[in-house]
C-alpha cells in the first residue's frame, strides 16, 4: 500500500508529464468483469508522443487553485474544507483527486493536454496518471506504477459514473507498445518488442473533428454484454481471438498479418452497437484506401475522435494529404518511448 513519507519536500514546482495512446485490439475487454468471460484475454496499445501535463506550485496558507490551460476552465476554493464541501466543479479531474490526497497546504495545480477533445487516445487518462503521481509526491506519499494506474481509473470512474477499462493507463506508464493480459489472478503489462519506427512509418492517426464520449460507447456495449446479447458475447470472442493473435504477429514484424486482424476487428467491433462508426468515419476509410490504407479503425470506443489507419509502407505523406483535403485533422504519430515523467525542481 502507498506509504506516507514525512521527509517530503513542501516547497518545490512539480511538473507530470504522460503520453496518450493507439489502441490495436482487444479494447473493450479490459473492462472488468467482460474479460473474465473471455478466456485469454488481452489487449494490445502503443503510447503517442501526444502529451499531458500537470504542474503543481505551492502557496502560502490554504488557497487552492485548480486550472485546466487547454479547457480554460478553473475552480478556485479558499481551503481545502471548501473543495471538499463542493460537489459539483468545473474542474472534476483534478478537484477529485485532490479529495483523495488532502494535501495540508495551499497550491495551484495547472493541467494541459496536447489531445482534442474527445479523441478517444485517453487524455484524460494520461492527465490522471500524470495528476496523480504529481500530486503523490506533492504530499509526500510514494505509490508503486500498479497503484497509481488503480487510483487513476477508479477516481476516473468517479467522475464518469460509467465502468472504466484498465488498458489506457500503462502506456501513460510505461510508454512504448503494451500488451496487457487480463486474467483471473490479476492484470499483467508487458513491452512489445516491436521498433517505434516501424510503427510510425505504417500508421496515421486523424482526428474526425467530433468529440465522442467513451464512456457512453462502452457503457452500452458493457450492458449488452451482461445481459446476455449473443451477438455481442460472439464478437467478443472473436476479438479476443484477434488481439491473441495480432500479439506475436506485431512482435515478429508480419504486417499483412497485422492487417488483415485490424480489418476483422474493425469489422466486428462496428456490429457492437450503433453510433461506433459514423458516415464521416466511412468515408475517410474509403478515402484512405484509394491512397494507400491497407486497414483502419476508430481510436477507443468510437462515435467520432480519432481514426487509426495503416498504410503501406511509403504511403504516410500520400494517406495523410488525402485525409487533411477530406477535412480531418492530422495528428502527428510518434510513439512516446517512455511514459510518465515527474520533474520536481526545488524553488
Amino acid at each position: 500500500m502507498a506509504s506516507r513519507r514525512n521527509d517530503a519536500p513542501r516547497d518545490f514546482h512539480l511538473a507530470a508529464s504522460a503520453p496518450c495512446r493507439a489502441d490495436l485490439a482487444g479494447g473493450t475487454l479490459d473492462l472488468w468483469p467482460l474479460y473474465l468471460f473471455h478466456p485469454g484475454a488481452r489487449t494490445l496499445n502503443f503510447a503517442l508522443h501526444i502529451l499531458t501535463r500537470c504542474t503543481i506550485q505551492p502557496l502560502a496558507g490554504k488557497r487552492i487553485r485548480l486550472r485546466s490551460l487547454d479547457t480554460n476552465r478553473e475552480d478556485n476554493f479558499p481551503s481545502l474544507a471548501a473543495l471538499l464541501a463542493t460537489r459539483r466543479y468545473r474542474h472534476p479531474l483534478a478537484a477529485y483527486l485532490v479529495r483523495f490526497f488532502q494535501p495540508d497546504q495551499g497550491f495551484i495545480l495547472e493541467t494541459h493536454s496536447e489531445a482534442p477533445a474527445g479523441a478517444g487516445i485517453s487524455g484524460s487518462s494520461a492527465l490522471m496518471i500524470a495528476t496523480t503521481a504529481a500530486l503523490a509526491h506533492f504530499c509526500g506519499r510514494k505509490f508503486s506504477p500498479e497503484e497509481i494506474r488503480l487510483l487513476a481509473q477508479n477516481v476516473e470512474a468517479q467522475i464518469i459514473r460509467v465502468p472504466t477499462g484498465c488498458q489506457d493507463y500503462y502506456p501513460a506508464l510505461y510508454g512504448g507498445a503494451s500488451v496487457i493480459f487480463l486474467d483471473p489472478a490479476g492484470i499483467r503489462r508487458e513491452a512489445i518488442a516491436v521498433a517505434p519506427e516501424d510503427i510510425e512509418a505504417r500508421f496515421v492517426l486523424a482526428y474526425t473533428g467530433a468529440p465522442r464520449q467513451s464512456g457512453i460507447n462502452n457503457w452500452e456495449v458493457f450492458k449488452a454484454h451482461v445481459n446476455g446479447d449473443h451477438h455481442v458475447f460472439r464478437n467478443f470472442e472473436e476479438i479476443a481471438r484477434i488481439a491473441r493473435e495480432m500479439h506475436p504477429a506485431l512482435q515478429a514484424g508480419q504486417w499483412g498479418e497485422v492487417a488483415r486482424l485490424l480489418r476483422e476487428e474493425w469489422k466486428l467491433r462496428r456490429t457492437n452497437v450503433p453510433g461506433i462508426t459514423t458516415s464521416f468515419i466511412d468515408e475517410l476509410i474509403g478515402i484512405a484506401r484509394k491512397h494507400g490504407g491497407v486497414a483502419a479503425k476508430v481510436c477507443g470506443a468510437g462515435g467520432g475522435g480519432c481514426v487509426l489507419f495503416m498504410v503501406q509502407e511509403g504511403s504516410r505523406s500520400r494517406v495523410e494529404q488525402a485525409l487533411a483535403l477530406a477535412n480531418a485533422q492530422i495528428l502527428p504519430l510518434e510513439v512516446a518511448r517512455t511514459g510518465l515523467r515527474l520533474e520536481p525542481h526545488s524553488r
